[in-house]
């Protein structure tokens, strides 16, 4: 017995002629995707990207993140000589030239470089001095016109610089026993850039904390960005009566200083800190100073920087209160 169905199935698709040239043709339907952009090295995922940086390590000496290897320091064995060195100029290179490939590669090799010189880098800071060049809790602000590689802790810029400088020492120590190391080589770094940074990063902390500094990069354009700190109590107190006789709707409070416009001056015996106005690009000055004993802890220091603001915030109304 058959049965006859009088549903009728769509016919095929035709058949497209052959062309020589497969890659200029359309694809049959239903594949005709049109070109696809070409992969290129940045697309890689992160995590790949990261163990493609390790992967360029002696695989003696397993890699930064095994603990074996260290720039400096240490007692190697004469088997595993050739690998150090040979681990030396591969910082080398990923400092001068396979970090500026692009941004995702400049974050991997960041990650190995900075990892790999922080143990150098904290056994050369100065005691009382601390450090903390990234810390979990510091975030990037990137601002209207920055990087989001950026970070708002200012050490971190520092370890950059001395990791950039033992690379290249590293690698000339390596290269020739005629090169020495002078002592002066990181004399300024530890001496003047780390604490003035540190206590730049202690000063944002304890600001926001208080209320007195804001972490945030402010928009010009917002009507709420933080102002002037000798101006902000008169720009409160100026608005004039509306003609109904009701007073304006009140303003949301200033958040405080932003800690882009802030800086530090930093000597032996006093410390300042100093304000540069976005009114008058190029001229800073001081709105907070305190004296410092040679040996004294920057927290201290930060802490005393901290307390002169919030007594002016007191006395001019710098947040509106």
């Amino acid at each position: 017995m058959v049965i006859v169905l009088d549903e009728k199935l769509p016919p095929p698709p035709p058949y497209q002629p052959a062309d020589p040239s497969p890659r200029t043709s359309p694809q049959p339907p239903p594949f005709n995707r049109g070109p696809q952009p070409r992969a290129t090295f940045a697309d890689l995922p992160p995590h790949i990207l990261l163990h493609i940086v390790h992967s360029c390590f002696p695989s003696s000496l397993g890699g930064p993140s095994s603990g074996l290897f260290r720039p400096t320091g240490g007692v190697v064995s004469d088997s595993d000589g050739g690998a150090v060195e040979q681990a030396r100029k591969v910082l080398y290179w990923m400092a001068v030239c396979l970090r500026l490939v692009n941004r995702q590669m400049y974050t991997a090799c960041m990650n190995v470089l900075r990892s790999t010189y922080l143990p150098s880098y904290t056994s050369m800071v100065r005691p009382p001095y601390t450090s903390d060049p990234f810390p979990m809790s510091a975030s990037s602000d990137p601002g209207p016109n920055g990087s989001p590689l950026n970070s708002i802790q200012r050490e971190t810029a520092v370890l950059d610089l001395y990791l950039s400088a033992k690379a290249r020492e590293d690698l000339w120590l390596d290269d020739t026993e005629l090169h020495l190391e002078r002592e002066e080589t990181f004399k300024d770094l530890f001496d003047l850039n780390q604490p003035r940074a540190r206590i730049e990063d202690l000063v944002r902390y304890y600001g926001a904390r208080s209320g007195v500094i804001s972490s945030f990069t402010p928009n010009p354009s917002s009507p709420t960005s933080p102002t002037d700190p000798s101006s902000a109590s008169a720009s409160h107190s100026s608005h004039p009566p509306s003609p109904s006789g009701s007073s304006a709707p009140p303003q949301p409070s200033n958040p405080g200083i932003p800690f882009s416009s802030l800086s530090i001056s930093f000597s032996p015996r006093r410390v300042a800190l100093l304000y540069a106005s976005s009114s008058q690009p190029g001229r800073k000055r001081t709105i907070a100073e305190a004296d410092r004993a040679r040996d004294e802890k920057l927290e201290h220091v930060a802490k005393r920087l901290v307390k002169i603001l919030e007594r002016e915030r007191e006395r001019k109304g710098m947040l509106g209160g």
